[in-house]
């Protein structure tokens, strides 16, 4: 495992991955750090997960997000509006929940991608067509894909930080 810094500085969005399976155990560590990101209310975060290994289903997948059909698994983050404490805020638990997933997927080796579903309606309603959410209380809101990064997509130390960006007291 990775030190904690080291996986915040190293992940990077992995688009191509190898062949080899990403095992059950480490796909539900993933998913249990997905469930310990913070929420708007204890007991009351949306998040639900769909796991997808099924080549078939993987490839349906790629009609509509072309970038999960070289992924060996993806998981599709589904807020449940109706477990939800505030019905407007369930995008920012959504997002802490996907990026505490990306996160673990560098701690345990692998590359992960976020494949943006919400807003986008067109998206929003073929993602819920092809897994049976009514997308009214059951909205999906991304997809994580999970492998092992393949040569050249490597988690690897990029710079971003920019001092220009950051204001004090005010804009």
């Amino acid at each position: 495992m990775a030190d904690f810094e080291d996986v915040i500085n190293m992940r990077r969005s992995i688009r191509e991955y190898t062949d080899e399976e990403v095992s059950d155990e480490d796909i539900l560590r993933i998913l249990k750090a997905g469930m310990q990101a913070p929420g708007s209310r204890l007991g009351a975060e949306p998040w639900e997960f769909v796991v997808i290994k099924n080549r078939e289903t993987l490839e349906k997948l790629s009609q509509i997000k072309p970038r999960v059909k070289t992924a060996p698994v993806a998981i599709l983050l589904v807020a449940n509006i109706e477990r939800a404490f505030y019905k407007l805020h369930w995008q920012q638990d959504m997002s802490a929940a996907a990026e505490n997933m990306l996160l673990e997927a560098v701690n345990l080796g692998l590359g992960g991608l976020w494949n943006g579903v919400a807003p986008t309606e067109e998206t929003m309603q073929k993602v819920a067509d092809l897994f049976g959410l009514d997308n009214e209380n059951q909205i999906p809101f991304c997809i994580i894909t999970l492998g092992y990064p393949a040569e050249g997509w490597e988690n690897k130390f990029m710079d971003k930080f920019d001092e220009g960006r950051i204001h004090y007291e005010k804009y």
